[in-house]
């Protein structure tokens, strides 16, 4: 009995889900189970949330205050913090914002600074011996050129041929005595060789961090500007990249 069964369900048929008929076609495609059961999940979760807030605003306290209700204001649907003009003068506030911008351009510098000698250090090897360029030899005769050893022109050893920089002579390398490397000392080599690619892909991320906040400075200390129209704001403020201002231009006599 239990054999036949097993017959029985390898026959059965397998059933499709039907598509949309021809005369419904201009209606779109036909909601299956698995496209319901997607947005009833996803109604339901909306209105559990529209539940809860409406809970919250229940019993919430009219009478509530705290102090960034009147600190604060919406401006071209941006949240913006109002400036407290009794705590600091206008000359104060300039003269620090200074100070901020003459901090940040020092570690930016600092920071170039550094990554400049990490790359030299990582890379200026390996760039110089993979730079493709051309030692050109001259002879006489075709004979010479037939006989023309490259090993014996360079005084090197054949495995040193395809090296532009450090490039030992035969006599250098007879005198020179080579320490003792294990998979250990190769190991330790390569794990600091990580490590200072790592730093130097920390040192350019802030770098680049500190070349934005330094722009967001500079531009934040021309809008202090009283001298000059007020600009127009063309794009907000971002993480990645500082506002654009255009201010109107003014012919100088």
């Amino acid at each position: 009995m239990s054999s036949w069964k097993k017959v029985s369900k390898t026959n059965q048929r397998t059933h499709r889900e039907r598509h949309q008929p021809a005369s419904r076609a201009h209606l779109g495609l036909l909601e299956k189970k698995k496209d319901y059961r997607q947005r009833a999940k996803d109604h339901n979760e909306k209105q559990r949330t529209l539940k809860l807030l409406k809970r919250r605003a229940l019993n919430r306290n009219p009478d509530e205050f705290y102090f960034h209700m009147i600190n604060s204001r919406v401006e071209d649907g941006e949240h913006k913090e109002l400036d407290k003009d009794d705590e600091h003068t206008p000359d104060q506030i300039h003269l620090m914002q200074s100070q901020d911008l003459r901090y940040v351009s020092t570690k930016r510098t600092m920071e170039s600074r550094k990554i400049n000698r990490l790359q030299s250090y990582l890379h200026l090897l390996d760039a110089a011996n993979q730079v493709k360029n051309k030692h050109i030899f001259f002879v006489d005769t075709e004979k010479e050129a037939k006989q023309f050893d490259l090993t014996k022109q360079l005084d090197t050893h054949p495995a040193l041929l395809k090296r532009r920089i450090n490039r030992l002579r035969t006599n250098a390398l007879k005198n020179l005595t080579l320490p003792k490397v294990d998979e250990v000392v190769i190991e330790k080599l390569a794990a600091e060789r990580d490590k200072a690619y790592m730093e130097l892909q920390k040192r350019i991320e802030r770098e680049r961090e500190l070349t934005i906040i330094q722009q967001k400075l500079e531009i934040k200390r021309h809008l202090l500007n009283k001298k000059e129209s007020t600009p127009k704001r063309i794009k907000p403020s971002t993480k990645d990249a500082p506002p654009v201002y255009m201010w109107k231009y003014e012919r100088k006599r």
